[in-house]
């Protein structure tokens, strides 16, 4: 009984001395500055392809520079540099049953241009009212096949939604072409014919990720990853006077992390594994950061991946506690649970499994290889009312919380920085 009282007290004081480390090496004031200039107006809310990503980039770059970090190998700056085919709507018309379809009830996508006049490869869903819109849009989309969705006024103001954003345009990876798919609004007991022309304009523009490596003393060819995203929906459609999607929460927050979490294992400088600290681009959009991320590094050896999603203010769960992701997965959860024992931060499995939250973050492009990857958030995500919207910003924020969930991260995850945890893998995406 002795020795278990002596074993506690020093867990217990080990865990103390952490916590007094990563106090002072994680400052609020520091986290601060880092999230209010990611979600300042001038940014332009970092919109995929636009000046205000790039300034983004650059502020990163300047983050990792003064911290000390190295660039990936083989890069000679820490942008990780991809093209992508951007298919931009020029021109679409469409006919049902010989009736020519008026233009605001009809939109399309596809990374080519083309035409249909009622061809049999083209699969024709009608999305009648009692139907659910969101689902049968997303399994035309997985389907991949030539769509046309007819669909139900009912649905009118999801219909404009998702219109509005196709008009910004299609994004794919160069030799790899998106689903073409057309949707039109309205009621129509039977098809017996279709014509659609649907015209693009197509062009190459760069990407890029902007990631930082502090290289393992030990167990160098084992990776530890830490991620967010740094775009957000850049302009969008004014609400009282403001457009700017400024993407304080969604996700500055999560990009400050993983900014911050560098500076300290950097100070620290002892990690046994290889770490690298990624912020993503290209999420709002389809996850083709996180997508061109996995193909440049080697599954097998990355033993754990934390993406940081949305911790800008507490969780249902209440002050010093978040949620993961996907935790039934791995044992990931249960490691960075047992790393906190003695402090007041909890973590918790992911309450809003209807979501889908576990393959909707970046952390899905390395999951469904088999990585314990996994997302760390504290947004509630079912009643958050900011969230895609013009009033995301730094003010309505709690800072307090975004920086006690970094200091959490950072003690949670130390045993598997030195080697000595390693969560187990998670079943690979089957396709």
């Amino acid at each position: 009984m002795k020795k278990i009282a002596v074993i506690t007290a020093l867990l217990a004081v080990s865990t103390y001395s952490f916590g007094q480390d990563v106090n002072k090496l994680i400052d609020q004031d520091d986290v601060t500055r880092i999230i209010k200039t990611l979600s300042a107006d001038d940014m332009q809310g970092r919109g995929t392809f636009t000046p205000g990503i790039e300034k983004a980039a650059q502020f990163i770059e300047g983050e990792y520079k003064q911290a000390g970090l190295k660039p990936l190998p083989g890069n000679t700056g820490y942008r990780q540099n991809f093209t992508m085919i951007r298919s931009t709507p020029v021109k679409i018309t469409a006919a049902i049953n010989g009736k020519a379809m008026v233009s605001d009830s009809v939109f399309a996508s596809g990374s080519e241009s083309f035409t249909w006049a009622s061809d049999k490869d083209v699969q024709v869903v009608n999305v009648t009212a009692d139907k659910n819109f969101r689902q049968e849009y997303m399994s035309a989309q997985k389907s991949g096949k030539k769509t046309l969705l007819i669909v139900d006024p009912k649905f009118l103001s999801l219909f404009k939604r998702i219109r509005d954003y196709t008009l910004r345009g299609n994004v794919s990876f160069k030799g790899k072409t998106a689903s073409s798919m057309a949707f039109v609004l309205g009621k129509f007991d039977n098809i017996s014919s279709f014509d659609i022309s649907y015209e693009s304009k197509n062009e190459e523009l760069p990407l890029f990720n902007v990631a930082a490596i502090i290289p393992g003393k030990t167990k160098p060819d084992e990776f530890v990853v830490f991620s967010g995203h740094y775009d957000h929906l850049g302009i969008i459609k004014a609400m009282e006077g403001d457009s700017i999607a400024n993407g304080a929460d969604d996700d500055a927050s999560g990009t400050t992390a993983v900014i911050s979490l560098a500076k300290y294992y950097k100070k620290l400088n002892n990690n046994a594994r290889t770490l690298i600290f990624v912020a993503f681009t290209a999420e709002e959009i389809g996850e083709y950061g996180s997508q061109y991320f996995a193909t440049q590094v080697d599954p097998d050896k990355v033993v754990a991946m934390f993406n940081i999603e949305m911790i800008g203010k507490a969780s249902k769960f209440g002050q010093n506690s978040a949620f993961i992701t996907g935790f039934d997965r791995s044992n990931f959860g249960t490691i960075l649970q047992n790393n906190l024992k003695g402090t007041k931060f909890e973590f918790h499995p992911d309450p809003y499994p209807d979501q889908d939250l576990f393959y909707r973050s970046d952390n899905a492009s390395l999951a469904e290889k088999g990585v314990p990857a996994h997302t760390i958030s504290t947004d509630q995500i079912d009643i958050d009312k900011l969230y895609h919207t013009v009033k995301d910003e730094f003010s309505t924020l709690d800072v307090n919380n975004i920086t006690s969930t970094i200091r959490a991260i950072a003690l949670s995850s130390r045993t598997i920085v030195s080697g000595q945890d390693t969560p187990t893998r998670v079943p690979k995406l089957e396709r």
